[in-house]
Formats: structure tokens, sequence, C-alpha cells
């Protein structure tokens, strides 16, 4: 009888010298998967930019901050850095990192997973987060077994217990402690730093397997106050290499609040937080800009699910930076139901200068049916204040909401020319997992046919098929709108002072060009 060799300890020997790294965790925003500038982060969508942005990836910088200086951590945002897949593989085999930690959105699913999967080869244990894998968690844990934790919902409380847990570690800060208490609570220690009563089942908002069969705990309460989150670690992403249309030098975002009371069905913030808002102190905020002021760095987004949610922390903010001189140029988003001309005004003097829209349809039935909330006549309106106080307008239009038809895209193409507008993009309607106009699209039976997530970039393509309005016609409409609106004196002398801004936009701006201006699909 033949006698086989078993290599089974040789093989686990070399499993542990492998594991054996300095490196605690790995921080991941991978490359994207075609070689160009994706934009993501943690409560949004993923995408590819349009407007030529690379968006900083605060959330890590925000999870860094949590974990340091326990553990050693590093951030790699290979779309900043512009980092290949073969780069990528060559740095996790440098690293060899313990644990690996990506967000994952619908659009790159396969794309981020494999990411995951080398970083599984390499040894570490692999870690998700966003707004894919929380309302997808059994499709995403049961097709793609390299992946060994999702974590649900708000992350960073449950990265942080996840990895006390099972490194038998406690918070050397009382900071994160009180963090952990308020939202776990956390890993209880003995005496002699041993768990007690606390494992994987234990801890909230962790998705987990155990013996082959996936887990999904309790959820875990939101953070009550955000104040209590340490300020992010700016330091730690290549900043240098962040940009944004019409501005100069570095930027990044502070994340002022988290939540929206609004209800629109079709937003995929609330899969994270749900209709919950919590607010950042203005002396919290200011603390953070300070802190950026000293690493050079004077252009801010204020990040948030609506900038303008809550209006005594926009105006107590304003005048804080006023008061301390904080010289520093922002840009925010807002609902045009969420302003009025004072605070537009003040809003100016503390340094103010472009804003961001969510116009969506000029047709009322549509933007009942999607719970929008405000009246047609506040978009001119609050558009018009801003102009009045120096403020920019950008104006962002959905194509394909729910009782869309040729007629009603007309008029809100028509609609978007008559307001005073510096910037326009129309998106094609995305049904993202978890949203009310998702499960809309499912029980109507609105999906084309053999559609995949990760298959589609649902701002440039569209997964629906309305039986009156088919896809095809969806994605003319989406390219004609922008070529109508675009192609008037007024934005072509815009888009020309972007190119002027920073010239490295030059070759993005052609690209977005030929995909918006350069073809048709049929006319109408």
């Amino acid at each position: 009888m033949p006698t086989f060799p078993d290599i089974g300890t040789v093989a686990d020997t070399i499993q542990r010298a492998r594991r054996h790294t300095d490196l605690d965790i790995l921080l991941v925003n991978p490359p994207s998967p075609d070689g160009g500038i994706w934009i993501r982060s943690q409560h949004r969508v993923g995408r590819k930019s349009r407007e030529n942005m690379i968006w900083p990836q605060v959330s890590l910088a925000q999870m860094a901050a949590l974990l340091v200086p326990d553990y050693n951590v590093e951030i790699v945002d290979a779309i900043a850095t512009r980092m290949t897949w073969k780069a990528f593989e060559a740095l996790l085999r440098e690293k060899r990192p313990r644990f690996y930690l990506t967000q994952v959105t619908a659009s790159t699913l396969t794309n981020d997973m494999y990411g995951v999967f080398l970083a599984k080869e390499s040894g570490a244990a692999t870690i998700a987060f966003g707004t894919h894998v929380t309302p997808m968690t059994h499709e995403t844990m049961n097709r793609y077994p390299a992946l060994d934790f999702v974590l649900r919902g708000e992350p960073e409380a449950t990265l942080r217990d996840l990895l006390d847990t099972l490194e038998k570690r406690t918070p050397t800060s009382p900071q994160v402690r009180k963090l952990l208490k308020e939202t776990g609570p956390g890993p209880v220690r003995s005496d002699n730093g041993e768990t007690a009563g606390h494992g994987l089942s234990d801890i909230k908002g962790l998705a987990w397997r155990r013996d082959g069969e996936l887990v999904i705990n309790m959820d875990r309460p939101f953070i009550p106050n955000l104040d209590d989150l340490p300020i992010p670690l700016h330091s730690r992403l290549p900043f240098e290499t962040y940009r944004i249309p019409l501005i100069k030098g570095p930027y990044t975002f502070i994340v002022t609040s988290r939540g929206c009371t609004a209800g629109c069905k079709f937003c995929i913030k609330h899969v994270s937080y749900q209709y919950t808002v919590r607010l950042r102190s203005p002396e919290n905020i200011v603390e953070e800009m300070w802190r950026l002021h000293d690493l050079g760095i004077h252009n801010v987004h204020m990040y948030a699910d609506l900038f303008t949610v809550n209006r005594e922390q926009v105006v107590g903010l304003c005048n804080l930076i006023l008061k301390e001189g904080l010289k520093v140029r922002w840009t925010c988003n807002s609902r045009v139901d969420y302003v009025d001309q004072e605070m537009l005004q003040l809003m100016s003097k503390a340094g103010c200068w472009f804003m961001s829209w969510g116009i969506e349809s000029a047709n009322e039935a549509i933007l009942k049916s999607i719970h929008k909330g405000y009246r047609q006549e506040q978009v001119g309106q609050a558009l018009t204040w801003a102009r009045q106080a120096g403020i920019r307008n950008w104006g962002y239009f959905i194509i394909g909401l729910p009782g869309e038809t040729e007629e009603t895209i007309r008029q809100t193409i028509a609609f978007s020319k008559k307001l005073p507008l510096d910037l326009a993009l129309f998106h094609v309607a995305a049904p993202y997992p978890g949203t009310p106009f998702f499960f809309e699209v499912v029980e109507n039976g609105w999906f084309r046919p053999d559609t995949r997530w990760e298959e589609v970039d649902m701002d440039r393509s569209t997964v629906l098929d309305y039986p009156e309005l088919s896809g095809e016609r969806l994605e003319y409409w989406q390219q004609r709108a922008f070529r109508e609106w675009a192609f008037r004196p007024g934005p072509i002398w815009t888009y020309a002072k972007m190119l002027a801004s920073d010239p490295s936009t030059l070759r993005s701006a052609l690209e977005v060009g030929l995909q918006h201006l350069g073809w048709t699909r049929g006319e109408s």
C-alpha cells in the first residue's frame, strides 16, 4: 500500500511564519476595477467619478484614530495614489497585515472582494463595512468565503470591539472605553487581562462565521454623541492627492453630522444611519478645522447626509469660525427647504462658497412619490438666496424615478435651465440595496433581466427597465439632459474655469465630454 506524505504540520508552520508581522491592521480603499477614479465613502455609494473628484477616505482616518496607539495601523488609499492591482498585491506581500479592513459597495463588489481574497491568501483576517454589506450580509458572506467579518451599520465601535476581543486587549484611552461602553458594552476584562464573558457572539453589530455557519449578532446602537469620537487622523491620508473641481491645492472632508430627517426613498444614507440625526458641536468641528489648518489644508467639504439639518448648529459653527478668525474655504450640501436667506449670508461670510442641492425632478407627482418633501417654488428661492449671498450652486437631478415619462424628463431639463446653477449633473435612478426604492423595484419587476450589482456602475448605466421607459431610453435621456444643459454660454464658461483651476482635470473633462456630449441613442 502506498504511503503519501502528510505536510499538514509543515503547512501550519509556514502559515504561522506568514502571519508574523508588525502591522496589526491595514485599512484599505482598494484599486478601482478599471484603473479610473472611483469615489466612495462610509455612508454613500461607489461610482466612477464623472466630476474628476478624488474623495478623501476620512472614514478610514476616523477608524485609525479609534485604534491608535493600541494598534499598529496603516491606511492605503489606492484610488488617490493610482495604485494598480499588481502594485497592491506586492504591497500585501510586503506588509502581511494581521487584519484587513475594506469598504464594499454595490458597484464594485467583485472588485472589492478580490482585495479581500488577496488579503486572506496573505494570511490576514478580513473585515468589510459599508452600505452594501449591511443590507446584503447573507448574500455577500455566503458568496465570498474569504470574507471573515462584516461590520453592520455604524462600524467604528464594532471594529474596535472586534479587535480587542480577538487580541484580548483593553483600550488605553478613556475616550474609547467610554464609547464602547455606550454602544456595546465592549470587552469585559478581569484583573489579569483575560476576557471575562465576552466573545464574538457578544459583539453587537458583527456578522461572523462559527464552524462554517453565518452568525449575525444583535445590531449595535448608534454612537449617541459624535464628539466622543476622536478627531480623524487626516495626517495618515495622502491628502496632497485629493482634488475636487474649482479648488487648487489639497482639500478634505469634515463629517459634521450623521443622519437625515428627510424621507427620500432612493437615498442610501438611511441604510447606515436610518432616520436618526446626531450632531457634532461647533467647538468640536472647529478643533478639527484647526488641525487641518496646521497640516496646510484650507479647503474643506462639510460632509454630511444633510449639512443644514440643524440651523442652530450651522449658525453656531459659522459664528465660531468668524470669532476665531479661521481662514478656510468650504463647501457643503443642502435641501432647498432647509435654508433661509439670513443663514446663507452668514455661511458665505464664514467661508462657504459652493453648495450642492438635490433637486431631482421638476415634476410634482414624482417628487411626491419619492417622498422628497419640498415645494417646487422653494428651489428657485433657495438657489437665488445662495447666489445673492455669493455662493455658487451645483444641482443634482435624477432621471428615471418611479412615474417618469419622456415628458416629465423634458420638464426637468427645461426647469434646470431656468435655475441659477453654476454646475448640473444628471444621474440615472439607482435602486441601491436596502433603500425603499430597491424594494419597490423588486416588487414591480423593474430590474433588467440577469442584473448583477457588481457589473453595473449605476450612475453611468442603469439596471432599470420600466414597461413604458426602457433602460436604453433612460440612458439616452440622461446624456441628452446633460448636453442640453451644458451647451449654453454660462455652463461652458464655468467648465473653462474648472480647467484653468487645475490643468490635471483636462483629461477627465475630455472623458466626461465624450461620455455625455459625443453620442446619442435614437432620437426623440
